[in-house]
């Protein structure tokens, strides 16, 4: 679909507010693509609803008129996941955008989809909470339960699916249901919430989400950690998880990428293999203990370096240029797209992950980073290319396929955080097998049509 017709666009408009539907081509251009080199179809119009009935009413109306419907969040994803393939109508969350409320008593909060991740932890933050699921953008609470985001926290707190509690869905046909409930456990059926959460707006759109907060931690301790290779830094990581001292954030990173970070953030780190670990404790007594601990640890895996208590102006430079660490060899590379590979696998094999793909970006030659969550076993290969070289691009896409077949190989998945998309579709089968399948069948049920959030997850 390329063009509304005027009876089509009559009726749009008078489901929202004037200003809050546009079929102008600025508008237009700007819901094309996200973050990632995945670019869709231009989109037909985009509608801001504010309120569930709205969402229903536009999504009824898509159903009775066969228009695809494509979910817009923040446009940070980076794998196309709210990018529309077959044009129709982009609905941008970014107006139900209101912390409904906050219960300390219960740590939990309710919220529309379109609050921004760093608002609330501004709110909740007032009351001594936080919800600790951090992908480093302000995404929207809606794109990241559309995609069970995670991030740098994630070996302590775990992902977006471990807080969402009770949703409310507007399914592709515009009927409105709950799932779950605020109880803190519940054995009541089938778990539809979890259904919906990394479903990448396939199966309907998030209007409320009732999530869990933690408190924030009194004490934090920052470390840094170098090694003289990877394979050396990477096996740290297994016996750190393994000896119980539970960071809450630990992150491997290449002389490379320190190397930029260093120059465009001036952080002066050793540019060479290093873990960036977080702890966090009720006290300074028992963050030293973890620190000895860790050092006398990594000691033995041979580490070279050791920086602990880093001061909190210093903790928080560190923590954001690793949240910028895409943004900054993007600079790095101007004129050049960035490919983001994004694979998890168990922790023990991460060391083999790592050699393995940072052989795969020496013996091709290219612009590559090799990173990631290590923590949870996550990795993260960012390579800049230019799409219009066929020669280079195809390279790219080469080692890509490899990494994420190595990764499945392991018993890992070709996505550990950044969804499917359009750009991991194409591994979907190699990982699930005949349960990809049955997706399918699910897929089928809810939306009998396919226009919810087409070509996404499925080819």
């Amino acid at each position: 679909m390329k063009e509304f017709t005027l009876e089509q666009i009559s009726a749009l408009a008078a489901l929202v507010e004037s200003d809050r539907f546009s079929t102008g081509q600025s508008n237009r251009e700007l819901h094309r693509h996200d973050i990632s080199p995945h670019y869709g179809t231009l989109p037909a119009g985009i509608i801001w609803p504010k309120s569930t009935d709205e969402v229903a009413d536009i999504l009824s109306w898509c159903y009775e008129n066969n228009v695809p419907a494509t979910p817009w969040g923040a446009g940070t994803s980076t794998e196309g996941n709210p990018v529309p393939t077959f044009g129709g109508l982009v609905i941008n969350m970014s107006r139900m955008d209101k912390i409904l409320e906050i219960r300390p008593g219960d740590l939990q909060v309710d919220v529309q989809p379109g609050v921004l991740r760093k608002e609330l932890n501004r709110k909740a933050g007032r009351h001594g909470l936080f919800f600790p699921p951090d992908p480093g953008a302000d995404a929207t609470i809606g794109g990241m339960i559309a995609n069970n985001a995670s991030g740098v926290q994630t070996v302590k707190y775990g992902a977006t699916k471990d807080y969402v509690m009770k949703l409310t869905m507007v399914l592709p046909t515009g009927k409105v249901i709950h799932t779950g409930c605020k109880a803190h456990k519940s054995s009541s059926g089938y778990d539809l919430t979890r259904l919906f959460v990394g479903s990448e707006g396939t199966l309907g759109i998030v209007t409320e989400a009732t999530l869990k907060l933690c408190g924030i931690p009194s004490h934090r301790l920052a470390a840094t950690i170098n090694f003289n290779d990877l394979e050396s830094a990477s096996g740290a990581v297994a016996a750190l998880i393994g000896s119980g001292l539970g960071p809450a954030a630990l992150e491997l990173l290449p002389p490379g990428l320190i190397n930029l970070m260093n120059r465009k953030k001036n952080l002066n780190l050793p540019e060479v293999p290093s873990l960036f670990c977080e702890f966090h404790g009720i006290s300074k007594t028992s963050l030293q203990e973890t620190a000895d601990l860790t050092k006398e640890l990594c000691a033995t895996c041979g580490a070279s370096g050791f920086q602990f208590g880093i001061e909190e102006k210093d903790r928080n430079e560190l923590w954001r240029a690793r949240h910028e660490a895409w943004e900054t060899i993007h600079q790095a590379h101007p004129k050049k797209e960035t490919l983001i590979v994004d694979a998890a696998v168990p922790i023990s094999r991460y060391p083999q992950m790592i050699v393995f793909s940072q052989n795969l970006v020496d013996e091709n030659h290219v612009d590559g980073y090799v990173f990631g969550h290590a923590g949870d076993g996550n990795l993260h290969v960012v390579i800049a290319g230019d799409p219009k070289d066929k020669s280079e691009w195809s390279t790219i896409e080469k080692i890509n396929h490899l990494i994420v077949e190595k990764a499945v190989e392991l018993g890992g998945t070709c996505t550990g955080e950044h969804g499917i998309g359009i750009g991991k579709r194409q591994f979907m089968k190699l990982e699930h097998g005949d349960s990809y399948q049955l997706m399918r069948q699910i897929k089928e049920l809810i939306d009998p049509k396919g226009l919810m959030n087409p070509g996404k997850i499925f080819m």
